[in-house]
């Protein structure tokens, strides 16, 4: 696949973009001739072969992100770009899109390698209301189900058909589990891996049988007294807190990424829908939605740190802006 997939809603492709990630592993030597569609650097298996060893599970997806060790942590590094669709069936919607995240070196996201159990467990209800609480194996975040205000916003149209959205810093991430990621790594692997290490599956044991009974925090201990997360499809959808050891600061999980915003927030937009998203070539993307029947467009694109945004009304009227990242 050439670098920059195109979204048609029936066929899905991968897009990713060129990182510090790349030059790191290069000048370690622990990767070359990385895939074309991450890097447009030929194709090869390489990244496979290092990422495979290491959390089962993210080697499905080994071109698009990179997984490494560093002390205590598992580290992995990736844009935060899923491989499906996105923002397609919001409906309350904060005007924010998708744009690529650096999650990358001292920015990577880590899980323990030896997740312990907490005396006293964090309930997701009352706590955990900002940042990550898990990473999906595909690279993308996933957050409380509950939003900043403690609405489940599955549940009030936040979401796409995929359980995720943009944040303030127009990052994608989930806020329901993926669950959509068990065909694609099976029932034996995780779908991911919460910030205390602990893995989560899908709807089924590891085993491939039925899933046992789940406690609070959406867990349990298996037949060897391991603990584990499930993803469902009710309340609280991915793991409803921590089961193991963390610290938290200021309401989220220390250590995690950062993301920075470049433009101003956005705010809801009363009756809008969107309808579709596409990535049309190298970094150029184009988000349409209706607002009670009329439609609307915004086309932007990535160009190193700029973001060029262009705003389509319904009468066909354009207004751009452009935006540094930093």
């Amino acid at each position: 696949m050439s670098n920059g997939g195109v979204f048609d809603g029936e066929h899905n492709h991968e897009i990713y973009f060129p990182s510090e990630i790349t030059r790191r592993a290069l000048l370690a030597g622990a990767i070359s001739g990385l895939g074309a569609t991450f890097l447009g650097l030929g194709e090869s298996s390489a990244l496979a072969t290092v990422a495979k060893p290491l959390l089962p599970g993210f080697d499905a997806f080994a071109k698009s992100l990179y997984v490494s060790v560093q002390g205590k942590y598992f580290l992995v590094e990736t844009n935060g770009v899923p491989n499906h669709n996105m923002m397609v069936g919001i409906t309350n919607w904060q005007q924010q899109i998708p744009v690529p995240q650096d999650y990358s070196g001292k920015n990577a996201w880590k899980i323990p390698k030896s997740p312990v159990v907490a005396k006293t467990p964090i309930s997701a209800k009352d706590n955990l209301f900002r940042g990550a609480i898990a990473l999906a194996v595909n690279g993308v975040p996933i957050f409380n189900a509950l939003n900043n205000r403690g609405e489940v916003s599955k549940d009030i149209g936040e979401l796409d058909n995929w359980g995720g959205h943009c944040g303030r810093a127009d990052d994608y991430h989930y806020h329901a589990a993926p669950l959509h990621l068990s065909a694609i790594v099976g029932a034996k692997k995780p779908i991911a891996y919460a910030l205390d290490g602990f893995p989560i599956y899908g709807a089924k044991e590891p085993d491939g049988s039925p899933m046992q009974p789940l406690d609070e925090l959406n867990g349990h201990f298996d037949a060897k007294n391991k603990y584990h997360y499930h993803g469902t499809n009710t309340y609280p959808f991915i793991n409803g807190g921590m089961k193991g050891v963390v610290k938290v600061v200021g309401g989220q999980i220390d250590p995690q990424p950062a993301t920075h915003p470049f433009r101003p927030d956005g705010q809801p937009l009363a009756g809008a829908a969107i309808t579709d998203f596409s990535h049309k070539k190298d970094e150029s993307y184009v988000l349409k939605y209706s607002v009670n029947g009329a439609k609307f467009e915004i086309d932007y694109s990535i160009t190193g740190p700029v973001v060029n945004m262009t705003f389509i009304n319904s009468s066909g009227t354009q207004a751009t802006q452009s935006y540094i990242r930093n």
